[in-house]
């Protein structure tokens, strides 16, 4: 049977939460509770629980589709016909979405947070990228050994970038991702070690927290 439609006032507060959520995220990460979102959005915290029990089903209702939409920038970059500006332009997008949004640097980066829904898009990500790589190289522009992978870390770096000097001097991860990209460019020689596979990934985003923020 299919789910009956909310009322006019369930469906009203129910968009009224999604959107203090949207906002909470986005200014204090995720690690916040369910009474900071009912009180941002100017509702009782019964009725934000009655509508989502836990603060993951809302993570998983917002988050979702902020990761499908990296997944779209990567495949819209991976059409681009200069593989070179096409790999720039997915770390800039992604770059700038993450500086929008604490939450979103929390769910891309740690696999605490999420279930489900969000999982799929993070593994629909991972191929796109890898692709990314793999034009890059056969046109020549690309340093030896560089991977998928490299590309990821140098993501969880521009993370760590933002997280500490975005509210202090905005638009300061520009100038940093412009020389790790550089670092990335043919004409160097091989990088050192190898770079980090899924399994690697997976550990380190599994140990990788929010720092402590500003209520």
């Amino acid at each position: 049977m299919p789910d009956r439609p909310l009322r006019r006032d369930a469906e009203r507060n129910r968009q009224r939460i999604l959107a203090a959520a949207r906002e909470v995220f986005a200014a204090r990460g995720v690690d916040v509770t369910l009474d900071d979102i009912a009180h941002h959005a100017g509702l009782g915290v019964g009725t934000v629980y009655r509508r989502y029990p836990s603060r993951e089903l809302l993570v998983e209702a917002l988050f979702a589709e902020r990761l499908e939409r990296m997944v779209a920038l990567a495949a819209a970059a991976r059409g681009n016909p200069d593989p070179w500006a096409g790999l720039v332009c997915f770390a800039e997008a992604s770059a700038e979405d993450m500086a929008a949004d604490r939450g979103l640097r929390d769910v891309v980066f740690s696999r605490v947070y999420g279930h489900e829904h969000v999982e799929q898009a993070r593994v629909r990500l991972e191929p796109e990228i890898d692709d990314l790589v793999a034009r890059a190289h056969a046109a020549g522009v690309l340093r030896p050994g560089v991977e998928g992978g490299d590309l990821v870390m140098l993501q969880f770096m521009i993370a760590a970038v933002l997280e500490y000097s975005e509210h202090v001097a905005p638009g300061l991860w520009r100038r940093y991702l412009a020389v790790a990209l550089d670092g990335l460019r043919s004409g160097c020689g091989p990088l050192p070690g190898a770079s980090p596979d899924v399994e690697i990934l997976n550990r380190v985003a599994q140990e990788w927290r929010p720092p402590r923020r500003p209520a």
